[in-house]
């Protein structure tokens, strides 16, 4: 038997390390996990009800439409609902659009390093991968514009970006789009959305109204807290998500996720609690950076990548041994930094303690191999 010959030169995504492995590893009673942009504070109250009385039905398939979710975060993002389409989280979506855009002779244009899942889904679909690197942690759309031809289908903005946190501004944005010949799909993905505080962050939404070919992506796996769940969409013109529709799997989002979704969606003030403490949270990180010299980009979303001048493994391997998991930058193509999700205060405080007792000891062990 034979596989794709586009798998052989991929690997399996590989997620930070599960919390109970960590435990029996290192013979701990307590791990914190920073590793995985997940939201610490849980998820809104009323999704736990939605889903206690939804148990009593899982012996029915889950509705193929996902009607109420549907009418309801139409009217909440200000779409028709015909202009949403759901995966098993954002990342599902992902997959469809490479389904539906990408196949061999075709390319797609991404900036690197950023979310791998663009990368990982168009390679197996036979398309070639244009891979422009960052500027300062920014998506070098200059660059990216210079990428693409006729044979382009595709191109991806993460936005804030993963790794970074960076954003792409409104202005910025517009710009670019005004420049991608119109068969070409431009995708702003768009995961940590609901935690953004820049004043000059485009309304991607609105610029449906102005340009055909772009789609946003978002997910309920972030900021609502539903990420064991799976359940993300996309938002775009109406035909072309029909178009799009062969390519999705019938039955992908769980009755457990819609009604989790529904219920999160209607409890904003959670959310708002919520990305109040991920600023103040940020700050603690900030602060901790500046005090110690050490590089970092200001993050739109609820992670921060911290550059500690070493490799980024020594920095996860330490943390790990007393209990903190983060994610190594050395697999994120920054090797000397790791991102760190933004916990609650008291998560934070733990992991900035470990930290500078890191960097006391090292400079301490520096002091003792000089002299």
């Amino acid at each position: 038997m034979k596989v794709k010959q586009q798998l052989k030169q991929l690997k399996p995504y590989q997620p930070g390390k599960p919390i109970e492995e960590v435990k029996r590893e290192y013979q701990l009673e307590t791990v914190i996990k920073l590793a995985s942009n997940e939201n610490p504070y849980g998820c809104s109250s009323l999704v736990q009800q939605a889903i206690t009385a939804e148990l009593a039905h899982l012996a029915l398939y889950p509705d193929g439409y996902s009607r109420a979710l549907r009418e309801a975060l139409a009217k909440h993002v200000g779409v028709n609902e015909k202009q949403l389409i759901f995966g098993n989280g954002s990342d599902e979506v992902v997959q469809i659009i490479c389904r539906a855009f990408l196949q061999k002779g075709t390319n797609t244009v991404m900036a690197t390093p950023t979310f791998p899942q663009y990368r990982h889904n168009a390679i197996i679909e036979g398309a070639e991968v244009r891979e422009i690197p960052l500027r300062d942690g920014h998506h070098h759309l200059e660059g990216m514009l210079e990428a693409i031809d006729d044979d382009t289908r595709v191109v991806w903005i993460c936005s804030p970006n993963n790794p970074t946190g960076t954003y792409v501004n409104d202005a910025s944005l517009r710009a670019f789009l005004e420049k991608v010949p119109k068969h070409v799909l431009v995708v702003v993905d768009e995961a940590y959305y609901e935690y953004v505080q820049a004043n000059d962050y485009p309304n991607t939404v609105s610029l449906l109204q102005q340009y055909e070919n772009i789609m946003v992506l978002r997910t309920f796996s972030k900021a609502y807290g539903l990420a064991a769940l799976r359940i993300g969409y996309g938002i775009g013109h109406e035909h072309m998500l029909q178009a799009m529709e062969p390519a999705r799997e019938p039955f992908n989002t769980s009755r457990l996720a819609q009604v989790a979704a529904l219920a999160a969606l209607n409890d904003q003030t959670f959310i708002q609690q919520c990305v109040q403490k991920n600023k103040q949270g940020l700050n603690q990180f900030y602060s901790f950076c500046d005090q110690y010299g050490l590089r970092y980009y200001k993050s739109e979303g609820n992670f921060i990548l911290i550059d500690f001048g070493f490799s980024g493994d020594e920095v996860f391997t330490y943390l790990l041994q007393r209990g903190i998991i983060v994610r190594s930058g050395c697999a994120l193509g920054f090797p000397t930094a790791v991102r760190i999700t933004v916990g609650s205060a008291e998560q934070n405080e733990t992991i900035i303690r470990a930290l500078t007792n890191m960097l006391k000891e090292r400079r301490e062990k520096l002091c003792e191999e000089t002299f």
